[in-house]
């Protein structure tokens, strides 16, 4: 199923940093039983391509749960990632090598921004959506004043909690959601109930 689907299916990515090859499948049924169908290893966290090819072998490499990676710097992150099941790439900056690598590699693209100049650099290397980040500090607000002239789907990533997903989602094709989800130590239960609470505070 095609990242478009399983956005309208539910519009948050889980940004699981720092999980490991242990625990990532409990992680995802957790998640996948709450409601949220895309997952983020960021490549920073232990062992993270085994994270993503366990998963993505687990939940049928997209049918059902959507695995991608983030914080990805390098073409050759991109094809390790894609080597191992990831569908999408996420990346904190605007690098135009990575994002032609990633659609090369027939993933879907998206690169960090906070700019309209990085934005419209992202755009004409390819990029199929634009992470803003940090979106929490600037607000809905700010990707309101974006879109007039940018027309690209914008996901906001960094602060997004249950207390201001609503108000992003109206501007927003929707977001990423990282330590107010999931950080090492939390426990299952409490991934259980703050994932239920993201998908209770999803406009309806």
């Amino acid at each position: 199923m095609s990242f478009e689907a399983k956005l309208a299916e539910c519009p948050l990515i889980a940004i699981l940093r720092g999980v490991t090859p242990s625990e990532i499948l409990e992680v995802c049924d957790v998640l996948y039983n709450a409601g949220i169908r895309m997952l983020e290893v960021p490549l920073n966290s232990p062992d993270a391509v085994e994270s993503i090819r366990l998963a993505a072998a687990r939940w049928n490499h997209g049918e059902k749960l959507l695995i991608g990676a983030g914080t990805v710097l390098t073409p050759s992150e991109v094809s390790a990632v894609a080597a191992a099941g990831g569908k999408f790439i996420i990346s904190p900056d605007t690098n135009p090598d990575v994002i032609k690598a990633t659609k090369a590699a027939g993933l879907v693209s998206m690169p960090g921004f906070f700019t309209a100049t990085e934005g419209f650099t992202a755009l004409r290397a390819g990029a199929d959506y634009l992470k803003l980040f940090p979106a929490g500090a600037m607000g809905p607000g700010y990707v309101r004043d974006l879109k007039a002239v940018i027309k690209a789907p914008i996901m906001a990533v960094g602060g997004v909690d249950p207390d201001n997903l609503g108000g992003f989602l109206k501007v927003c094709a929707g977001a990423g959601i990282g330590s107010s989800l999931y950080k090492p130590g939390k426990t299952i239960e409490e991934l259980r109930t703050a994932a239920e609470a993201l998908i209770k505070a999803l406009p309806r």
